[in-house]
């Protein structure tokens, strides 16, 4: 399969994709946001509805990306990026911030992926190759720790292989851990059956995911 030019690309975009997945998150949730496009869940907290955000680095609270030119060098996230904090915000040593994590005391990770099996299984952190950086973070912990892991990544990679597989090829961040897939395609759940998709995107037919899909998308 090749990767479709500017001019095909249909779906949402990289935003969309992070203010429809915002649409999900429980009022009073408290969630952790991984690296990427998962970042940008925060800017998307529907109105009304009060959300908790965690970073793995020592802070409770975590509001949206300050405007330029308005960064505090010391607010950042587990990416570095700048951050701001919401009122009643909290810092928290390292170690503690871990120990939330692992019991369970967060209810939701929203985590980029490599590869999503259709079992759940995830691999997020490095393609195995012998020059890859091991750099997986807190997301071991993470899928380990935390109540539900939504995914939220493009569907296929830069040159149009699926990143929604039979079986993860990838290192693995664990097993059977994520519950919920949010792709420029679609919104897919994983089931005991495998895939099975919740919505499509705007615009996109089921035909068009499946053949991009590495594995059989149940229809609602």
């Amino acid at each position: 399969m090749t990767p479709a030019t500017a001019s095909e690309r249909i779906g949402r975009t990289r935003e969309q994709m992070a203010e429809r997945l915002a649409q999900d998150i429980a009022d009073g949730s408290y969630v952790n946001l991984g690296i990427g496009i998962p970042e940008l869940v925060a800017k998307y907290v529907p109105v009304g509805r009060e959300v908790v955000y965690h970073t793995e680095n020592g802070l409770l609270g975590m509001g949206p990306s300050p405007a330029e030119g308005s960064e505090d060098p010391e607010l950042i996230n587990a990416g570095k990026r700048h951050v701001t904090v919401n009122p009643g915000g909290s810092f928290f040593h390292h170690a503690d911030s871990f120990a939330m994590i692992r019991g369970g005391h967060i209810d939701l990770c929203v985590l980029g992926a490599l590869q999503i099996a259709a079992n759940g299984d995830l691999a997020n952190w490095s393609t195995g190759a012998p020059d890859a950086i091991p750099a997986v973070g807190g997301a071991m912990d993470l899928v380990a720790g935390v109540k539900k892991v939504f995914a939220i990544t493009q569907h296929t990679t830069k040159t149009g292989e699926p990143k929604l597989v039979p079986a993860c090829t990838y290192p693995l961040t664990g097993l059977g851990v994520i519950d919920r897939v949010y792709t420029d395609l679609a919104v897919i759940d994983i089931t005991p059956d495998g895939f099975r998709l919740v919505e499509l995107s705007p615009g996109v037919e089921f035909g068009y995911v499946q053949e991009r899909t590495g594995a059989p998308l149940l229809q609602p």
